[in-house]
């Protein structure tokens, strides 16, 4: 019997020591990426993942997707640095099917440039770094330095004759660029203790996607100041002020990247504009049918109930300190005019509001009434008409405090009511042109090419951001810096063979539901002119 016990304890103090060891080193997809993640400096706005195995390869050299939105030199460079280094003999076994990270982050001297970051697998040791670099017509000449104070490797790429530039990161995990400064930046990147970033994030992903893609909308405008000469843009507005963070997986098509995921709030942050959204029901989108056949980019936002959203738009301006402002401008024009505006366009408000830009640079805010004739006495009464259908407000800042922070770029709007649509722009010959399109149904909804591209979107969201590249190029020829649009302009393949993107938000438990999607052209009209 004491044998017995003996035994037992014998066993169960060994089952207890593998089964410490077994998970002491056991890395699951989650922590490991979350642990490569942690490393990758925190202005990154946008980060791609997928892993380093012949299939993801074989998938996309079929199709111009990847080579059409990096660019066809920056995807042979990659290509090349994947044949000549991760596919060599000595380190292929170490680097086969890990994740690879690839980020997009802003630099110097309006500049922006990429960042590959990777583990090496079990076994990898540094001595090998040095006899590949000892190799004979290796295709490359590897050099040992220090960058940024850590180990690292210069390697010059003969077949592109260019300079890949490598970090040693601990671990086995390393970051490389072919921009000496972004890997400079990366060697003394310290993340912080509290980082609220994607690392959380990448630990709820799923491990069977394709590939992922990451969006910190807080470093959508520091990009945006190294590519746009413009710094008041207005493409991606209300989603740069967001408070978030985006994972999203990709489904695999040919002809277009889609990806679905959740984007969360950061709570604790200060609320933006789009917070709002998320108290809503995702409502189907109509208003989109109504725009104009020119449209380059428009954002589109629905609620599935008006007086609510009012209401917290009210509480937003209070948090805001803007209540005594909205108060004193409502009640001289009550004073003024007897109408109570905030009441009867709240009443009448339905669904739907958005803010298109044309290809000419027209700006509209197209809003959705329950019955246009009802309000347009207010709006008469509270306006300066210029013919029996147009008028300009009398007042400053209306579609700011009625609809919100992205309506601000219509400070005192000229007007039409047509059928149950509002309509705004800042010149009266915008409205006449916006109605020549309305009565003519000169829509981009009555276009081919817009329907096969819609058929790939959500029927229901609360915020949409679409662009159509063809009708967007003179606004980016005249906003973009000049480095930036030659490239976008001059690159075969390249972003002139989308057709157009699109982001939506649909609110989901206090969050949004993404879709993205950006589809390339049909092949018989590709030619951009």
């Amino acid at each position: 019997m004491k044998k017995l016990v003996i035994t037992t304890l014998i066993l169960l103090i060994a089952a207890a020591y593998i089964t410490v060891v077994y998970f002491k080193n056991l890395n699951t997809p989650g922590s490991h990426t979350s642990q490569l993640m942690a490393t990758i400096p925190d202005d990154a706005a946008i980060i791609f993942e997928f892993n380093n195995e012949q299939s993801f390869y074989d998938i996309f050299n079929q199709n111009k997707l990847l080579e059409s939105v990096i660019g066809q030199e920056k995807i042979n460079d990659i290509d090349t640095l994947r044949v000549e280094l991760l596919n060599n003999r000595v380190l292929q076994q170490f680097f086969d099917g890990q994740n690879v990270f690839i980020s997009l982050h802003p630099l110097k001297n309006k500049d922006a440039d990429l960042l590959l970051t990777m583990a090496a697998g079990k076994g990898f040791d540094m001595v090998m770094m040095n006899q590949l670099a000892k190799k004979q017509n290796s295709g490359l000449i590897i050099t040992s330095t220090r960058i940024g104070g850590k180990p690292g490797y210069n390697i010059y790429i003969n077949a592109i004759k260019k300079r890949f530039y490598v970090v040693n990161e601990e671990d086995d995990i390393f970051s490389g660029s072919f921009s000496e400064e972004l890997a400079e930046q990366a060697a003394v990147y310290k993340p912080k203790g509290d980082r609220k970033d994607f690392v959380l994030l990448s630990e709820r992903q799923n491990n069977n996607s394709l590939a992922d893609l990451y969006v910190n909308y807080s470093q959508i405008q520091p990009l945006f100041d190294q590519l746009f000469k413009n710094k008041n843009t207005d493409i991606l507005r209300s989603f740069k002020l967001l408070p978030a963070m985006s994972v999203l997986s990709l489904n695999y098509k040919s002809d277009a990247f889609m990806f679905n995921g959740i984007t969360t709030i950061e709570t604790d942050e200060p609320l933006s504009y789009l917070n709002l959204f998320t108290g809503q029901q995702p409502v189907v989108n109509h208003l989109k049918d109504i725009f104009p056949s020119t449209t380059a980019y428009s954002t589109s936002f629905s609620v599935s109930d008006p007086l609510k959203f009012e209401k917290d738009l009210a509480l937003w301006h209070i948090k805001a300190g803007i209540k005594k402002e909205k108060d004193s401008l409502f009640n001289k024009l009550t004073a003024e005019t007897g109408v109570n505006l905030r009441i009867e366009f709240a009443n009448l408000l339905s669904n739907e509001f958005a803010i298109v830009t044309t290809r000419y640079q027209e700006k509209y805010a197209i809003i959705s009434l329950k019955d246009g004739s009802k309000l347009r006495p207010f709006m008469v009464n509270i306006s300066h008409m210029v013919s029996d259908n147009v008028g300009q407000f009398n007042y400053n800042k209306l579609p700011f405090f009625l609809l919100g922070d992205a309506f601000s770029i219509f400070r005192r709007p000229y007007f039409m009511i047509v059928d149950n649509y509002l309509i705004l722009a800042n010149t009266a010959d915008e409205l006449t042109s916006y109605y020549d399109s309305y009565i003519n149904r000169k829509f981009i909804s009555k276009t081919d090419n817009y329907n096969q591209f819609n058929d790939l979107l959500s029927e229901r969201s609360n915020v949409a951001f679409f662009i159509n590249f063809k009708n967007a190029m003179p606004i980016l020829k005249r906003d973009l810096n000049d480095d930036f649009y030659d490239s976008l302009e001059k690159s075969e393949p390249g972003w002139k063979n989308f057709y157009g993107a699109s982001y939506q938000f649909s609110a989901a438990d206090k969050n949004f539901y993404t879709n993205f999607c950006m589809k390339l052209n049909n092949i018989d009209t590709a030619a951009v002119k």
